[in-house]
């Protein structure tokens, strides 16, 4: 089973100009639609004065949920073209915004694409394409006891920590690789005292 993906390792610009029109390009590696709502806000009030803010997105690990919007350009002019070049690297939670300061010369359909698809393809040129891995989370609860067992599957498993107390019962939040899940589970059963409090 795969359980990695591709994606972009930060936030990165390009910059494409044509006819006085100015194609400012923003990728950003993003984890659902709340986080694009966000950027995408930050954006239009930084860039206000701006006349079209167009952009794609691919989220999830089969790349199942995407959105391309042409904001006021002509019908797949602009966001389509965006949307093709996070698809030519095969990249998903990835965010590609390309704002546009108009200069007064009309580019037509053609210029158009053309725009949008190089300041999106600038973007990811100056970025780094990495391969992310697909990681659920989980929950545990186990007796103080059993603290040895748990760390050795810890290290074991290469799991991620992310949150731990230690009381009467010990609880930990988890990260672990997709493909490591069904093992984890098998093992955690093995244990008298602990179990997945949020499978």
């Amino acid at each position: 089973m795969e359980d990695t993906y591709l994606t972009i390792s930060g936030i990165s610009e390009g910059l494409y100009k044509e006819k006085g029109s100015k194609f400012l390009a923003f990728a950003y590696p993003v984890a659902d639609e709340a986080e694009i709502k966000e950027i995408l806000e930050d954006l239009k009030k930084q860039y206000y004065d701006a006349r079209h803010h167009c952009y794609a997105y691919i989220l999830g690990k089969n790349q199942e949920q995407y959105r391309a919007n042409d904001d006021g350009e002509p019908n797949h002019s602009a966001g389509d073209p965006i949307l093709g070049q996070i698809r030519s690297k095969n990249l998903t939670n990835t965010l590609i915004v390309v704002i546009r300061y108009f200069g007064g010369t009309k580019l037509g359909v053609g210029g158009l694409i053309t725009a949008y698809k190089t300041a999106a393809s600038e973007a990811l040129e100056s970025n780094r394409i990495i391969e992310a891995i697909v990681k659920k989370s989980a929950v545990l609860e186990f007796d103080y006891l059993e603290m040895n067992d748990v760390m050795r599957l810890v290290k074991d498993l290469d799991l991620e920590i992310t949150s731990q107390d230690f009381d009467n019962t010990c609880k930990m939040s988890l990260r672990i690789r997709e493909s490591n899940y069904e093992t984890f589970r098998s093992k955690i059963a093995d244990l008298a005292q602990a179990k997945i409090v949020n499978d």
